[in-house]
């Protein structure tokens, strides 16, 4: 039966032959070939070519390297139409990766496309389930990297910068370059269209540009360079500047892409039209407008979309026909099965019934166990974080009685002998008398400064917020068997040593909410300079919460204080929480 359902939705996407007609012949290698020499036009007019291959897997790539020679011609519906048969071929040879390659490239080419409404989220689902499914780190990437992409056209920016960093925190761990650089244009893109923060764009795919020109071994991709110009280009005319924007523009005009050549012009000369038109050259203005115009033409969208809402829904339409013929078939099975085999069936019940009651007891009995020595396990911890805390505290405390003691004792009792002399001095005109008591005087003050050196002598003083956040956090993974990853970016140069001290003692009150109240066994903070503010984001996989639960009056776990904190900056506190997935907070200070 599945080999009926197998050639049922082959025949509907393989390309038709005329009856009768003789059809040419191609082999794997030859298109393979081709591919690897950027001959896509070729390998098209071999697409209805008869392939030279009995091998299911053979077939597979075959057709998938079609369809990506007609995306990377801008030819999108037929593009579908061959990713769809490879991605029927993988399935059935179980290529569970080549499966989920496939899908990433069907929803990619469903995305680029405007004004089209399909079911492209299908897709990218898929693309989650095989991730979780199969642990993969890079999978996981490319599923944050996406859908921080689809939160960003949906115009949830803060989503969609908390999903491209978790992304490339991924990508970093796994060294992969072409992730990074893609994460970066995504992350420049965002704070670019939708923070208005164009200098924290230009930084990120000026990132993005280093680590293009530093890869000398993965892959040089010419439309990533191109893409790099245009969005710097872009960054650019958003901040007026017009002149540089055009640099870079020129830039990636220059380029000669082997593939999607004409939608990325096309793009381009929209861009340059519209920089034209800002500066008045109306000149050249025109004349990039009459590029753009002759380049839309070609590309004739609305008959792409049309075909491409027809490939779609004959798909599924067959797809459902075989999947009913498929229940059909195995109906009939298992009745006929049923009626052969109901007395030992009814007999085998009563006893897997009986296996199961026993075998549930002897489960519940384990559970119970296993739930005390759990509870037990936590309560150890949880003292043990709690006398880190109390003694972190207390320490603090012992550090305040210190400088009291040390202002009453040697400073009050060395301030009370300067008053007498003082005193005496009303009385007496004696040199030497004065030069003793302005020997206590500089005393005196030398005191004063050494307790204030002494209370300004910490890690925040002498080496600010990066290393004292970098010091708490190796203290507190050494000490209560949680994890603690401290992530920079731009924080070359110091801040303001207040401004340092209150990020810190936030910081070390949501690692404290974290160790009292998440049960978390990792966390990780972010910290950001993006010029004119700082970002800092505490995240953890803990147990989580329902943010809607803390109010303005009721503001549970310590955030009273940090939102205290926050607001006396002028900064912005945002929660983001759900049940069993863990907790992050995200922090934002204008500087």
């Amino acid at each position: 039966m599945d080999k009926i359902v197998f050639t049922i939705l082959i025949c509907v996407f393989l390309p038709n032959k005329i009856i009768g007609q003789e059809t040419p012949i191609a082999s794997i290698s030859e298109i393979n070939l081709l591919y690897r020499n950027g001959d896509y036009q070729a390998i098209v007019n071999l697409a209805d070519s008869e392939l030279q291959s009995t091998n299911t897997m053979e077939l597979a790539e075959a057709n998938f390297v079609i369809a990506k020679s007609y995306e990377n011609l801008n030819l999108e519906d037929n593009a579908l139409r061959y990713y769809k048969t490879a991605l029927d071929f993988y399935k059935k040879e179980k290529a569970d990766e080549k499966v989920a390659r496939t899908n990433l490239e069907i929803y990619l080419l469903l995305d680029s496309q405007n004004n089209l409404e399909t079911n492209k989220d299908f897709y990218l689902k898929e693309i989650r389930n095989y991730a979780q499914f199969s642990n993969s780190k890079k999978w996981l990437a490319s599923y944050y990297t996406n859908y921080g992409a689809d939160n960003l056209k949906r115009n949830l920016k803060d989503s969609a910068k908390f999903y491209f960093f978790k992304a490339l925190k991924l990508a970093n761990e796994i060294d992969s370059t072409q992730m990074q650089i893609n994460i970066s244009i995504n992350l420049g893109s965002t704070f670019s269209r939708k923070f208005k923060n164009q200098d924290s764009a230009i930084f990120y795919y000026n990132n993005a540009l280093k680590s293009y020109y530093r890869d000398t071994i993965s892959f040089k991709n010419l439309n990533t360079e191109f893409n790099v110009f245009n969005n710097i280009g872009n960054a650019y005319r958003r901040k007026k500047q017009y002149v540089k924007a055009l640099e870079y523009y020129n830039k990636a005009e220059k380029l000669e892409l082997p593939k999607l050549n004409r939608k990325s012009k096309k793009i381009l000369y929209s861009n340059m039209d519209a920089t034209f038109y800002y500066m008045e050259d109306w000149v050249n203005a025109y004349d990039y407008l009459y590029k753009y115009d002759s380049i839309k033409d070609i590309i004739n969208l609305k008959e792409q979309n049309s075909s491409i809402i027809d490939i779609e829904e004959k798909y599924n339409n067959e797809k459902l026909r075989a999947d009913n013929l498929e229940i059909e078939a195995k109906r009939k099975q298992s009745q006929n099965i049923a009626l052969a085999l109901g007395g030992s069936l009814a007999l085998g019940s009563i006893i897997a019934f009986l296996i199961f009651k026993n075998t549930k007891r002897k489960q519940k009995l384990a559970e119970q166990e296993k739930a005390l020595e759990t509870q037990k396990l936590a309560t150890v911890l949880k003292e043990q974080e709690l006398t880190t805390i109390d003694a972190m505290i207390e320490g603090q405390e012992k550090e305040r009685q210190r400088i009291a003691n040390d202002l009453h004792d040697d400073l009050g009792g060395l301030m009370a002998n300067v008053k007498l002399h003082f005193n005496a001095l009303k009385d007496k005109d004696s040199p030497e008398l004065y030069s003793k008591t302005n020997n206590l005087i500089e005393e005196a003050y030398q005191k004063v400064r050494s307790v204030a050196h002494a209370k300004n002598s910490g890690v925040i003083a002498k080496q600010g917020l990066l290393k004292a956040v970098q010091h708490m956090a190796d203290k507190v993974s050494v000490s209560n068997k949680i994890k603690i990853e401290v992530l920079d970016y731009g924080l070359d140069n110091r801040l303001e040593n207040s401004l340092e001290l209150t990020l810190f003692r936030i910081i070390q009150e949501l690692v404290t909410n974290v160790i009292k109240h998440s049960k978390a066994s990792e966390v990780t903070i972010h910290l950001t300079n993006h010029d004119d503010s700082i970002n800092i984001m505490v995240e953890d996989n803990g147990i989580g919460f329902n943010p809607n639960q803390i109010t303005k009056t009721n503001k549970g776990m310590g955030i009273s204080s940090i939102d205290k904190r926050v607001e006396h900056l002028d900064g912005k506190l945002t929660i983001e929480s759900e049940k069993n997935k863990g907790t992050t907070v995200i922090i934002d200070i204008p500087l």
